[in-house]
């Protein structure tokens, strides 16, 4: 997923999606760019809210490799809880 933006304009001017043709069935590259308009607020300050980008918790991912760590809560925010997905 590509996102360019301009200074002043809030919305992204583009949004691009490559799937390196692994879309299915009868959905398009461009169906599937259409649907992450409609349903994502693309806009800076709506990404940093919806993924929580102003939690401490980055801090401490950005050492040491971020994935294959052990998931753990401390003080109400859980580090590496994508860990859990399987």
């Amino acid at each position: 997923v590509q996102l360019s933006y301009a200074i002043g304009v809030a919305k992204p001017l583009s949004l691009f999606v490559e799937t390196y043709g692994t879309e299915q069935g009868s959905l398009s590259a461009d169906d599937i760019t259409n649907v992450i308009k409609i349903a994502f607020d693309c806009r800076p300050g709506a990404i940093a809210q919806t993924l929580a980008l102003r939690e401490p918790k980055y801090q401490e991912t950005a050492a040491y490799c971020h994935f294959v760590r052990e998931p753990y809560t401390q003080g109400g925010i859980k580090f590496f809880e994508w860990e859990n997905s399987n």
